[in-house]
């Protein structure tokens, strides 16, 4: 992982951690945890404060998130809540803590001026053992907490506050008096500075989560969807009045679902042609051939007319698989007819073809839903399943890593918010 480390591709635009009162604050937090305190001068953190280094450390990637339930956070800034988060096992963890930060954020202004705050995002679920446990996640509850227990004297300042206008005969308190005196040196004036976050409670909707070796969880008015292994504890036997079963090795099924929910951008010209979505899922298809056939092929040194002959002269590979031919094909059909029809299609050759729906709460998880079906196409995987591009990386050998970080590099990394909004319609 050192060459994705390099490029920033894995661990990348995370915080540097490196004056000294805040890796103490860390470590205030690491110690409330049961964990030991970090001995390192400086680290990176993600959004929930989780370290790569640290991790190392530790020797415990799941030091954050024990269990892989009631994931742990730490934040040391605000500034946090503009970085990624790089490592989770649920896939809406990053926008969970998002709008805790941004519902909370003048509390957590004030706070991280003077402690480090820590917690967990508590659900009904200690530990997950089947699809039942999944699925009675309907909410989550931040369990905020600091070093110094700033929240706690904030909450007993406010209350001696209240005492001291309701009680007529308060003020002669001196103890008391002399007591607000010691809490406001730590709490400010709580009047103008909200220290205790306002919301702590979210919805925990669709998501994917890596339990069961991945699994998908859509909520519709109706019916929820779960889509997984077959194999995964608790699937079809789970409120199965409820709840609606599609095995992710069922790719008819699967698009059928999506593209009846509405969660599906379905080919049409209007966004097709101007795209380049179908150019940029036959390169992914063909340099799959190339690295199946040639495996040392450096394809980084080849122009477009090499890659012209190639496909001529490998005219048999290529039909054999199909994906380049349909593509081809997808592509004269909607500048001649303005769509493609689908009935006729091979469903594996309709995930080629879509893309999630732009406008549709769900679209990041559909998105990466879709890249399951379409493991050539490394570049979208990296963008929306980043577990599963990792995965696949492992697999190949130093050639391609460094063209696939190359291609990466001169196209996603150039500009992804453009890249995302040319190929998939997606605005930040």
């Amino acid at each position: 992982m050192d060459l994705l480390r390099d490029n920033e591709l894995i661990y990348g635009r995370l915080l540097p951690v490196d004056e000294p009162h805040l890796i103490d604050r860390y470590n205030k937090a690491l110690t409330a945890f049961g964990l030991k305190p970090t001995k390192l001068k400086s680290f990176e953190i993600d959004r929930t404060g989780f370290s790569p280094e640290i991790a190392e450390e530790l020797g415990d990637y799941q030091y954050l998130d024990p269990n892989e339930i009631n994931r742990r956070f730490i934040i040391l800034t605000p500034s946090q809540i503009d970085l990624p988060v790089v490592h989770t096992a649920f896939s809406n963890t990053s926008q969970l803590l998002f709008e805790f930060m941004s519902k909370n954020q003048r509390a957590i202004d004030a706070l991280t001026i003077k402690d480090v705050i820590y917690g967990e995002i508590e659900d009904s679920v200690s530990k997950v053992e089947d699809i039942e446990d999944l699925l009675s996640i309907n909410q989550v509850e931040f369990r905020v907490l600091s070093a110094e227990d700033v929240l706690g004297k904030a909450a007993e300042l406010g209350k001696l506050v209240d005492k001291l206008k309701q009680e007529p005969e308060a003020w002669r308190d001196d103890a008391m008096l002399q007591r607000m005196v010691e809490l406001a040196k730590v709490c400010g004036d709580i009047r103008e500075n909200a220290l205790v976050p306002d919301q702590v409670i979210f919805r925990h909707n669709a998501f994917w989560t890596s339990h069961f070796g991945g699994l998908y969880v859509f909520v519709d008015p109706d019916v929820t969807t779960v889509i997984s292994d077959p194999s995964a504890p608790g699937f079809r036997r789970s409120r199965p009045w409820q709840v609606s079963y599609l095995s992710i090795k069922d790719a008819d099924k699967v698009f059928k679902f999506l593209a009846s929910t509405g969660r599906l951008d379905l080919p049409r010209a209007s966004w097709i042609e101007s795209s380049g979505y179908l150019e940029h899922r036959a390169e992914m298809a063909v340099r799959a051939l190339i690295r199946e056939a040639e495996p040392k092929r450096d394809i980084g040194k080849v122009d477009k007319v090499w890659l012209q002959t190639w496909i001529h002269s490998h005219a048999d590979v290529i039909n054999r698989d199909g994906n380049f031919p349909f593509l081809n094909a997808a592509k004269r059909e909607i500048a001649q007819l303005g769509q493609l029809r689908l009935e006729e299609v091979f469903p594996l050759h309709r995930f080629l073809v879509v893309r999630a729906k732009t406008d549709h709460p769900d679209a990041w998880l559909t998105n990466r839903l879709i890249s399951e079906f379409v493991p050539s196409d490394f570049v979208s995987r990296y963008v929306f399943n980043k577990q599963g591009f990792y995965k696949d990386y492992e697999e190949l050998n130093e050639t391609w890593r460094s063209n696939v970080v190359d291609t990466l590099k001169s196209t996603y990394l150039k500009d992804k918010a453009a890249f995302r909004a040319q190929l998939y319609g997606l605005t930040d």
